[in-house]
């Protein structure tokens, strides 16, 4: 009896010829690899086990990443979830965007209904009863249908205002809000309130406006004065007034010469320089110091030798024996110099 090699054939396909049988096959028990395993069991306790992976670690690792794997797929899914339904639940259950054209929390457009009321109290404010038809055409696509055309106005007398501005929005809730506008006649201001509504995109001035007093002029606090630095005062006197020369004009080869970082653009010859009129240098740091100047310009075009008065901030920079300008703008401090 020959016995064929199971090698490459399978676990089932080691037999054996039966010479008393020919042309019969028998299955060899003994050519079955996974059997002499099983066989090969007490050997030592070191060989290898039926039915299990032979290889480092087993099967235990393979368990712990599909642990692993499952509780990130719960943790991702559940994330998910929770955000819009938090979303959602914020907002109240509404959809309604909330940037920067709209007051947050009540969805009303503040931008766009600004800027309805703006091009209203161009009309309301101006008024002539030479031209009272004109004044109701245009009034007509800011009121409602049923609104009388001049909207309050007796059709008497003039009014003209100089500008108009929106000083602020109250918004009331999704629809309706009122917009503050401020006008400038020639001698007085006007304070304006004009109630909107909105819906779907669409505006409509909702009642008529009502003035209101103007702003009250602030009281500035009273702050504290700063022990001066007259001796750096005279120093910088007259580097300021070579500086704010070239600053009129653009000289950009004299501004570099002060510039301690980048460059310093200058005003491109709007006004011209007459005198720095006053410097202010507190007492601090003698490389370093932050300064005001009231510089004199005049303006081309004034006839008369009109002049302005400006006051300017500036950080100054001592390197060696010279003072640099590493920044210049406009000064907070009423009484600065």
């Amino acid at each position: 009896m020959a016995r064929r090699s199971a090698v490459g054939h399978g676990r089932g396909t080691a037999v054996v010829d039966d010479e008393s049988a020919p042309g019969m096959r028998a299955f060899d028990p003994s050519a079955d690899p996974w059997r002499a395993s099983e066989t090969g069991r007490g050997r030592g306790r070191g060989g290898p086990r039926p039915g299990r992976w032979g290889g480092s670690g087993g099967r235990w690792w393979i368990w712990v990443g599909r642990a692993v794997l499952w509780a990130l797929i719960v943790v991702i899914l559940v994330n998910g979830i929770r955000a819009p339904f938090e979303r959602f639940t914020e907002s109240g259950g509404t959809q309604a965007p909330t940037g920067p054209s709209q007051a947050r929390g009540t969805g009303f457009p503040t931008s766009a209904a600004g800027a309805f009321a703006l091009q209203f109290a161009n009309v309301y404010l101006n008024y002539d009863q030479q031209n009272a038809a004109a004044r109701e055409a245009q009034l007509r696509t800011f009121i409602p249908d049923s609104a009388d055309g001049q909207f309050g106005w007796n059709g008497l007398g003039e009014l003209r205002v100089q500008s108009v501005h929106v000083a602020g929005v109250d918004a009331r809730d999704a629809n309706n809000g009122v917009v503050t506008v401020l006008a400038r006649t020639q001698d007085r201001w006007l304070r304006l309130a004009v109630p909107v509504y909105a819906k779907d995109g669409a505006l409509v001035i909702k009642a008529r406006p009502a003035l209101l007093p103007p702003p009250a002029k602030a009281t500035l606090p009273q702050s504290g004065l700063q022990e001066r630095d007259t001796a750096l005062e005279g120093e910088l006197a007259p580097v300021l007034g070579t500086f704010f020369k070239a600053y009129a004009s653009s000289d950009q080869a004299t501004l570099a010469r002060f510039a301690e970082r980048g460059a310093i653009a200058g005003l491109g010859d709007s006004v011209t320089f007459v005198q720095v009129r006053e410097v202010n240098a507190p007492r601090g740091d003698a490389g370093e110091r932050t300064v005001t100047a009231t510089v004199a310009w005049q303006v081309p075009g004034n006839a008369g030798g009109a002049e302005l008065e400006q006051t300017y901030e500036l950080d100054m920079v001592k390197k060696g024996t010279a003072w640099y300008v590493r920044d210049i703008r406009g000064t907070t401090e009423p009484g600065a110099s």
